[in-house]
């Protein structure tokens, strides 16, 4: 993936569209696949993987810890070294780039992974988010981290040799209930996560064609148990689209007039919705169609119409199915009148960025007022203004959903736009603007 930074300049509104579109492959999905490839036994098969900058740090972190794969015909194959078989000489350098799934999973793995001393960094973005709830979990799996007491990356670990599964009470975290789940893969004994928060469960469902490792039990509160020590059987896996990328898409489409859009062959995982069943509450024209399983997710197209929306009320049970979009939900908030309001949305300050400032920052300048608490935000919402009197900058944050959310907001107000290092972008969604274009979006690209 190319690192050249570059700004982007917006100048005009979109016009209205009506378009069938594909959106990027899922990047959840596509950074899964290939970390659980490289502990299953064999040759695993991926199509239709995401060549984001995120994934691309994932399979040069897999090779420099001894995995061959090798990409034929648009398919990768992975050569699995299976559970325990990730080896790098002593203070070999992975770089997570700005991934916080990569980061936090792939510690997992190698927190059980025996003789393993290793030193671990990020980009700028990544070095500012939180690892002390990681490494306190990991920590009792018997691993060290280095210096101790430092929570930020870059960090060294040093694994554990004979690692006993632990019990663990999972929170509004996908990526640390996943860690835990890779960690008690190669550890002695029973893992058990009881789940009271129902996170995406992508992990789980790609684990669950090995019926001897993983068990869940549903009901009030669900049990995830993982069975250690237990080979895990090679993937073939064809990847979807990203319903978190397709949702700056639908965003678009619901606030622009006389528009319509369909896009094609979507990841539609109950757990991964919220941003689509917020919307349809507050009286969004979004129907899901061609729905079928596939890899033991559900996925099929998503149809959208320009919609009158009411103000947004999410309530704290939305954030752990619409996490990635709210900053999105954010600019549809400042364009729908009303008082829209947000609440359990205390974690968007641990992301690429802190999501509500800098959300907040943006809509202030064109006249959207917010106010913030520490777990709740209300935006005072205008309606689709005309904003081509008026500027925004972006100063770069690192910050790939921030970017998009911007760029929305921009072409759907006219307000004169400048986002900085926009390339940002490619650590998800490479043909963002390729497909903003498609719509009918004007742009300059600024290198």
């Amino acid at each position: 993936m190319s690192k050249k930074k570059f700004n982007i300049i917006i100048k005009n509104k979109i016009n209205n569209f009506n378009k069938t579109i594909k959106v990027d492959s899922d990047k959840s999905i596509s950074i899964r696949s290939l970390l659980i490839s490289a502990i299953s036994q064999n040759i695993s098969k991926i199509k239709n993987i995401l060549e984001s900058e995120d994934v691309m740090s994932t399979i040069n972190c897999l090779k420099k810890l001894g995995i061959k794969i090798i990409k034929k015909n648009k398919i990768y194959f992975v050569y699995g070294k299976g559970l325990g078989g990730l080896f790098a000489k002593k203070n070999t350098r992975l770089n997570f780039g700005n991934s916080g799934t990569l980061a936090r999973l792939l510690i997992g793995i190698l927190s059980t992974t025996p003789n393993l001393e290793l030193n671990l960094t990020g980009d700028n973005s990544l070095k500012k988010r939180s690892m002390k709830n990681l490494i306190d979990l990991m920590s009792k799996f018997g691993v060290y981290f280095y210096p101790k007491k430092k929570n930020y990356l870059p960090l060294k670990i040093i694994s554990s040799n004979m690692p006993v599964g632990i019990s663990y009470n999972a929170g509004v975290s996908a990526q640390l209930k996943s860690a835990v789940l890779l960690a008690g893969l190669n550890s002695n004994g029973l893992t058990t996560v009881f789940e009271k928060k129902l996170s995406r469960d992508h992990t789980e469902r790609m684990l669950s064609i090995n019926n001897k490792v993983i068990k869940y039990k549903n009901g009030k509160n669900k049990t995830i148990k993982i069975f250690g020590k237990k080979n895990l059987k090679a993937l073939d896996l064809k990847i979807f689209g990203d319903p978190s990328s397709a949702a700056f898409f639908c965003a678009l489409t619901l606030l622009k007039k006389n528009s319509s859009l369909k896009i094609l062959n979507v990841g539609l995982n109950a757990r991964r919705i919220g941003f689509y069943q917020l919307l349809k509450n507050q009286g969004a024209k979004i129907k899901f169609k061609n729905l079928r399983r596939l890899n033991h997710e559900l996925c099929g197209d998503i149809i959208i119409e320009h919609s009158k929306l009411n103000p947004l009320k999410a309530n704290k049970d939305y954030y752990v199915k619409a996490t990635d979009e709210y900053p999105i939900l954010f600019v549809m908030a400042g364009l729908t009148k009303g008082i829209s309001i947000f609440e359990g949305i205390g974690d968007l300050v641990n992301k690429e960025s802190n999501r509500i400032k800098e959300m907040q920052k943006i809509l202030r300048q064109i006249g959207i007022k917010s106010k913030a608490s520490r777990n709740k935000l209300k935006i005072f919402g205008k309606g689709l203004i005309d904003a081509s009197n008026k500027e925004i900058i972006l100063e770069n944050l690192g910050d790939h959903r921030i970017c998009m959310s911007t760029f929305i907001l921009a072409i759907l107000t006219g307000a004169k736009t400048k986002i900085k290092n926009f390339e940002t972008v490619n650590t998800s969604s490479p043909s963002f603007l390729k497909i903003v274009k498609l719509l009918g979006a004007k742009f300059e690209i600024q290198k």
